[in-house]
């Protein structure tokens, strides 16, 4: 049986909701397989998230494993291509921490490419009628560090990536770019049946010029 692992994350400073973790709740409720969908909401934490993720993994030793996490500002799903071995915290996390210039992974690669069919899932999401993006930065906060530290705990068959959603309309901060949380959460669905259904990503452009 193919087991995938979903995860969102918990609100952050004074926000009163995530939509990552909203979404993945979401997603949980409604599911119906046939594969297990095993979900989790994280902490915005360097320490807790990577320990939780980790702890996930070798729990339920999924197939696939995808983290999302909120890049408030953008109007797109961005399914992400890279991840840096690099934590360069530019506000502390929920718990106070603000780690500046370290690796996620001492002694691990400077980078790792996300292992899911990035550019089909772009596609998919697409033409359902959702605004998405194949996205070069995760940035280089907790998100990123999660992104990172799933690519270096998840075995080599194991599919891995993240991605990245906006606001959700019912908690946007006014003027903020935002979907409704139930297209947010269609994307992850959609994210999930892609990685477990397409072996090979599509062989299309899906580059940047800047």
């Amino acid at each position: 049986m193919t087991t995938v692992l979903l995860t969102g994350f918990e609100p952050f400073g004074g926000d009163a909701a995530n939509p990552s973790g909203e979404a993945v709740h979401l997603v949980a409720a409604r599911w119906t397989g046939p594969e297990v969908l095993v979900t989790a909401v994280l902490p915005v934490t360097f320490t807790g998230a990577a320990a939780r993720l980790r702890e996930l993994i070798a729990e339920h030793r999924p197939d696939v494993v995808i983290a999302a996490g909120l890049a408030g500002g953008r109007a797109a799903i961005g399914v992400e291509r890279v991840a840096v071995n690099l934590v360069d915290a530019r506000i502390p996390d929920n718990d106070g921490e603000q780690p500046v210039d370290v690796p996620s992974v001492a002694g691990a690669p400077a980078a790792h490419f996300a292992t899911l069919p990035v550019k089909e899932i772009v596609g998919r999401i697409t033409a359902a009628g959702i605004p998405a993006e194949l996205s070069y930065s995760a940035g280089t906060f907790v998100c990123n560090h999660v992104f990172f530290t799933a690519l270096e705990a998840a075995a080599s068959s194991v599919r891995a990536g993240f991605v990245h959603v906006p606001w959700a309309t019912e908690h946007a901060p006014g003027g903020a770019p935002a979907l409704p949380l139930r297209e947010i959460a269609d994307a992850l669905e959609i994210a999930v049946r892609t990685s477990v259904e397409v072996a090979e990503d599509a062989p299309i452009p899906g580059g940047t010029l800047h």
